[in-house]
């Protein structure tokens, strides 16, 4: 498989694609009037305990408080074979032992706001460097869950207890697989140097205020997606080509010679057929090779994907035909979630199978699939419905929030009043109209396609007030006024 990691340095903003095979697997965007604010750590103040909710609300200076969750705010106590995740026992404590309105307190955001919902934030600060995550409020060893072979697990584990600062944690990172205690040595000394002077920020100043902000998307691309199973790092902008060639030869001079200048007259993700993809990404409708496809819709609590056979008809019956398209199905389903950055539950509705080995070959399948997903996913398992449930770790806004919006004709809803309603509620407007207006003699602008359903009734209106001497109502289609849009002009007006 070739891996490549695809930067576009554009004006206003940039994207890192990751291609597998050529195909999309996973993209980042950021933009200069919206960073993001995940890893960048603050100094903020209580604004509100609510014992209700086990939470408190932090002023960080952001436009919307953020939300600490008691488990958030009690000491790290273990690790959960998770990078960067903790378990966390908070059943023996209460909001309000830990915090108090108005105290100043050291946050990270761990995860981005979304929708109306501000950032939220703990207080178990991560330093993630190129191998290592420091963890200085914490004092224990982890190991990636990624790094799946025993004798390498505790090959690293040994190396990172003979490194480990006093008083502090350490979790051995995926990119650490296959390396010696000297390509940890430089880590260590960077990180304990970079929380030094945290704390040294944290000492004075105004607060709220932000002590520690972490690198942008192209260094983050670098530190945290660059390993060796990279074949290819290319980026379209000469000045940041250098500045990452810098970086790579400070934490992992082997992958120097991958990184390359991209400097064809095409824009970059259109070289790589990327632009395509990511419309593809964004589409309600995903169809699957077999002639099968898939749906996605999202809710405010859930994503809910309903799989169809479409035109897919099979060769044998239908239990093959059913199977084929599930099994196509749940590899598509992984590789969606992934690139569309999908979090929270998901609810799976596979075309019915009435046997039970069909039905843990999809389950088997769709697990399998998830292993390439950097971000933690649990299958839970199929309902007595037939619905597989499954949730995703959510830390940053999905795909669909950052580059589309809520559309003005709909507001959101998926769905537009038909040319009839839209007709009838014009026809009440004019009758409104001639009621309380002296006017005998209208013209009424409508859209296209509203415009004949109109025509079929003025008559009637005009027979309704036949009290008025030489009513007259003209209607107009015009293109240049929304479909449910009106306007209705006097005879002096239109003139």
């Amino acid at each position: 498989m070739i891996n490549e990691i695809i930067v576009d340095v554009g004006v206003g903003e940039v994207r890192v694609g990751i291609l597998e095979d050529k195909e999309l697997a996973e993209i980042y965007i950021e933009r200069t009037s919206h960073q993001g604010l995940v890893g960048n750590i603050y100094r903020g103040k209580v604004c509100s305990v609510l014992p209700g909710m086990q939470a408190a609300f932090i002023d960080i200076g952001y436009e919307k408080n953020a939300f600490l969750y008691v488990g958030d705010a009690i000491p790290q106590k273990e690790y959960s074979d998770d990078e960067i995740d903790v378990y966390r026992d908070y059943t023996d404590y209460n909001i309000t032992d830990l915090l108090k309105v108005g105290q100043e307190i050291t946050v990270q955001v761990i995860k981005e706001p979304i929708g109306t919902k501000g950032p939220r934030v703990s207080t178990h600060i991560t330093l993630p460097g190129r191998n290592l995550v420091l963890l200085p409020n914490a004092d224990y060893i982890g190991i990636s869950r990624r790094i799946e072979d025993e004798n390498e697990r505790q090959k690293l584990k040994k190396i990172a207890e003979n490194l480990k600062p006093e008083n502090m944690g350490l979790i051995v990172r995926t990119a650490s697989e296959g390396k010696e205690e000297a390509d940890f040595i430089d880590d260590v000394s960077f990180l304990t140097k970079l929380w030094s002077k945290i704390k040294q920020a944290e000492s004075s100043g105004p607060v709220p205020r932000c002590i520690h902000k972490d690198i942008n998307l192209i260094y983050r691309s670098v530190r945290d997606l660059f390993t060796r199973n990279i074949d290819k790092f290319i980026i379209n902008d000469e000045k940041e080509y250098y500045k990452v060639l810098e970086l790579v030869e400070m934490i992992s001079p082997a992958l120097k010679n991958r990184v390359e200048l991209f400097s064809k007259d095409y824009a970059i993700f259109d070289y790589y057929q990327i632009e395509s993809k990511i419309e593809r990404a964004l589409a309600r409708k995903v169809w699957l090779k077999c002639g099968g496809y898939i749906i996605i819709d999202k809710t405010e609590a859930l994503t809910v994907i309903d799989v169809n056979t479409g035109k897919f008809v099979g060769n044998n019956n239908l239990e093959d035909t059913v199977l084929i398209t599930n099994m196509e199905a749940s590899k598509e389903i992984a590789k969606q979630l992934r690139l569309r950055d999908i979090g929270g539950i998901v609810i799976i509705d596979f075309i019915d199978m009435n046997d039970p080995e069909h039905q843990q070959m999809v389950l088997d399948s769709l697990k399998q699939s998830l292993k390439n997903d950097r971000t933690k996913t649990i299958v839970l398992g199929m309902t007595g419905l037939g619905l597989v449930e499954l949730t995703r770790k959510k830390i940053r806004q999905e795909l669909a929030t950052v580059m589309n919006c809520d559309c003005p004709c709909c507001d959101g809803n998926g769905r537009v009043f038909t040319a009839e309603t839209h007709a009838m509620n014009i026809l009440r407007e004019i009758r409104e109209y001639l009621k309380t207006s002296s006017v005998n003699n209208i013209r009424v602008e409508v859209h296209t396609s509203v415009a004949p359903i109109i025509e079929n009734y003025t008559d009637k209106l005009i027979q309704e007030y036949s009290n008025v001497p030489g009513c007259v109502i003209t209607v107009c289609p015009v293109n240049d006024i929304k479909i449910g849009g009106f306007r209705i002009l006097s005879k002096a007006e239109s003139k």
